[in-house]
């Protein structure tokens, strides 16, 4: 199983992340996207997809 750690910091009165690069890498980085964090209560896991933006 592949796992990447990312470390939660905050910013203002937020808190970010970076997304890492080998997540990106099927990505056309000429483009722009959205990235979305999808939880499954069923299975209690997180998911991230990508979405092209318009």
């Amino acid at each position: 199983m592949t796992e990447i750690k990312r470390k939660l910091y905050k910013r203002g009165s937020s808190f970010e992340t970076t997304i890492p690069m080998p997540l990106l890498f099927a990505l056309d980085k000429k483009k722009k996207h959205n990235v979305l964090f999808k939880f499954d209560s069923k299975s209690n896991k997180w998911y991230v997809e990508f979405e092209e933006t318009k």
